[in-house]
């Protein structure tokens, strides 16, 4: 099943090295070193010397040029450089949730402050992690993904199994890193990726018109998508409202979430044909579910298409979301003050 979160998270990892000097066997220490021996292997994307290579070059340089001459996303040196990888996904990335409700565990860490997810270069340790988070009853959800942003303090690298993807693909990818490493509010992780994936997909919307390539021969894999992550909102709003029953006690919680999700997983298959045009979703029906998984989909797809609508409403101009995003404080709702912000 194609996995929709194959995709980025924000870790201004290198920026806490100085933190975690005295402790060789620290989370941050070992995998800030990791980041930075990429980074230190990373060539200039103009040293690439196969056609192939130049050619990826070149779609990297006019989506940059793109990005920031065009949507206004800040000026920099990421993606400019380049990193060859023997795997096809950069991180393993932990998240955890309560069983009975959709309470996300956090994790703290300098920069950033909370976030709901944690990230190891090696497999191994998130298998780890994961064991660890399980023994305290937690649902517990591991993800591949083929990028991150280090939040505008370093020259984030482009990797080798990047070579591979359909243009579109890239240019959501690099815009919503890019968007990262513009407006980034501290300890509202939510708002910043509903923001980055919806300025990414509307970004890369706007390159492939710019370059008149409007058409999409993806098209049946985002319609399915678009299809799917629909589905996995109504599974999760069935179980939210048998969370918040304040008759059930946790074990009949946790019997009847068994029963929502086995029976989501028949219907899904039984109805996959008439439904899906792709076989990316399929897998859906034996995959294991379970809370930590679902709420990546709270975490990173508005439901109620909020972005989208302040986006119409404000004159379908990106640039005056992600600046006027740039102006928040994080004191309150960040949407509630961007909104303000824009419409007064």
């Amino acid at each position: 099943m194609k996995n929709l979160f194959f995709s980025s998270f924000p870790l201004a990892i290198l920026l806490i090295l100085a933190g975690s000097a005295l402790c060789s066997g620290c989370y941050t220490l070992k995998q800030g070193t990791t980041m930075l021996g990429y980074l230190n292997r990373a060539v200039p994307l103009e040293d690439l010397l196969t056609e192939e290579d130049q050619r990826f070059a070149g779609q990297v340089a006019d989506i940059r040029q793109f990005a920031m001459d065009e949507l206004g996303l800040k000026e920099s040196k990421n993606y400019t450089k380049y990193v060859e990888l023997d795997r096809n996904y950069l991180a393993a990335v932990v998240s955890a949730c309560a069983k009975d409700s959709f309470t996300r565990h956090e994790w703290w860490f300098p920069v950033v402050g909370k976030v709901p997810y944690k990230g190891f270069f090696n497999v191994e340790d998130a298998r780890k992690e994961r064991t660890k988070l399980e023994k305290k009853d937690l649902d517990v959800w591991i993800r591949g993904v083929d990028a991150f942003s280090t939040l505008g303090w370093f020259e984030d690298p482009l990797y080798s199994y990047m070579k591979d993807y359909e243009i579109r693909d890239l240019a959501e990818l690099i815009i919503h890193e890019l968007l990262h490493a513009t407006v980034f509010l501290k300890n509202h992780t939510q708002f910043n990726e509903e923001l980055a994936e919806f300025v990414g997909s509307e970004g890369a919307k706007l390159y492939m018109e710019s370059i008149s390539e409007a058409a999409d021969d993806r098209e049946e894999v985002r319609a399915d998508g678009k299809k799917y992550i629909i589905f996995i909102q109504s599974l999760i709003a069935e179980l939210d409202m048998m969370y918040n029953d304040p008759v059930l006690s946790r074990d009949q919680k946790l019997e009847k979430k068994a029963i929502i999700i086995k029976n989501s997983q028949e219907s899904f298959l039984e109805n996959y044909d008439e439904n899906f045009t792709t076989e990316n979703f399929r897998g859906f029906g034996t995959l294991p579910v379970n809370n930590a998984y679902l709420e990546l989909y709270r975490l990173y797809y508005e439901k109620n298409n909020w972005f989208k609508d302040l986006y119409d409403r404000t004159g379908n101009d990106l640039g005056n979301i992600f600046n006027a995003a740039k102006t928040l404080k994080g004191k309150e709702d960040p949407r509630v003050e961007l909104e303000n912000y824009l419409l007064k």
